[in-house]
């Protein structure tokens, strides 16, 4: 491919416009200095424009969301001993976390999951791992329900992750899972969790969002759960911003998929990611 080419299919690829003529000659400079065409599209998906203005539509809410909990992933605490709750992938036998981008390495990451059989029929899997070695450390698996952690010993574990789990629970039985993961926490140990936000999803329809969610929690039910647990919330942050929608009173589809990535103001985001502690003594 000539440069001028890839210059004008990277932009129109990457920003969704025809290169400026400031952006050409720089783009065609760099090509002509060594860049690979892949060099480009990197510089591209790294500019200011493409973060700004480079929104996922409507129709891959799902894939914007996924995005944002990747991010929330990625900025959890580096652990040496990992729980991860409900974090089977179905496309990956690493597990979430892994496959989500978790950067550390560790000792141990054990994925509590039901056993496909009981799962809903949108979560069953083929086949099932027991232990998958991946480039950060060993993953094992345990097939019961999240609510059993009496197989972990007290002080035990460095990092919980729960993602898009502790809505699948009654709150009841939530606030068994949440006692459960103060017990098994070292102290100073942290658990990271994300779920829908229920003053958004009840906006977006009546019904649950999801045919196996109990619960859709607003942001000070939630911090109340798990406070009420032992556990202090360190940090609180939301993903996919919705608040012009909220103000009107409305889901706004199109600003939900575009606002992904984290935010300050959790209250105003389709997810709920928070980051708690258990507290030393």
């Amino acid at each position: 491919m000539e440069p001028e080419e890839a210059v004008d299919l990277a932009y129109q690829v990457m920003l969704r416009r025809r290169p400026d003529p400031g952006g050409r000659d720089s783009s065609l400079a760099s090509l002509r200095a060594g860049w690979s065409n892949q060099d480009l599209v990197d510089a591209l998906r790294a500019s200011s424009e493409f973060h700004r203005d480079i929104r996922y539509p409507a129709k891959l809410l799902g894939h914007s969301l996924h995005a944002s909990r990747c991010q929330f992933v990625r900025a959890l605490p580096p652990a040496r001993t990992i729980v991860d709750l409900g974090g089977t992938d179905l496309g990956n036998p690493a597990g979430a976390m892994v496959a989500m981008g978790y950067p550390y390495r560790f000792d141990s990451l054990t994925i509590i999951d039901l056993p496909s059989e009981d799962r809903h029929e949108i979560y069953r899997q083929n086949s099932t791992s027991d232990r998958v070695e991946t480039h950060l450390g060993p993953v094992t698996y345990r097939y019961h329900s999240m609510a059993d952690l009496s197989g972990i010993a007290d002080a035990s574990v460095d990092l919980v992750y729960s993602g898009q789990s502790i809505e699948h629970v009654p709150p009841e039985v939530g606030a068994h899972v949440l006692s459960e993961v103060a017990r098994i926490l070292r102290p100073g140990g942290h658990l990271g969790l994300d779920t829908p936000n229920g003053r958004v999803t009840r906006l977006q329809q009546d019904d649950f969002v999801d045919p196996d969610h109990e619960v859709e929690y607003q942001l000070g039910e939630l911090t109340d759960l798990i406070e009420g647990a032992g556990l202090i919330v360190v940090d609180c942050k939301g993903a996919n911003y919705s608040g012009r929608g909220l103000e009107a009173g409305r889901f706004d589809l199109d600003e939900v998929a575009g606002n992904s990535g984290l935010y300050w103001d959790a209250a105003a985001c389709y997810l709920l990611c928070l980051v708690a502690t258990r507290p030393r003594p």
